[in-house]
């Protein structure tokens, strides 16, 4: 995304530009705000890479399994 600063102004194709990038990128992060909230999320767990991949992964999993679980449950 682009940011206005006071020596350069944002162009007409800038501003719709972060307006389409922030459509997809507001549905990515909603996960890691809600994990840092309510999962602990804000530091690394572990002490190696490896585990910690492994610990999002399983959380990142969880989260679609809960959510999806509650889309058909609501249709």
């Amino acid at each position: 995304m682009r940011k206005d600063t006071t020596t350069a102004k944002l162009t007409d194709y800038e501003r719709e530009r972060n307006k389409a990038l922030a459509k997809k990128r507001s549905i990515v992060e909603q996960y890691f705000g809600l994990s840092h909230l309510h999962d602990g999320a804000y530091r690394a767990r572990f002490t190696t890479i490896l585990k910690n991949i492994w610990d999002t992964t399983c959380r990142q999993i969880a989260f679609n399994l809960s959510r999806g679980s509650k889309l058909i449950l609501s249709t």
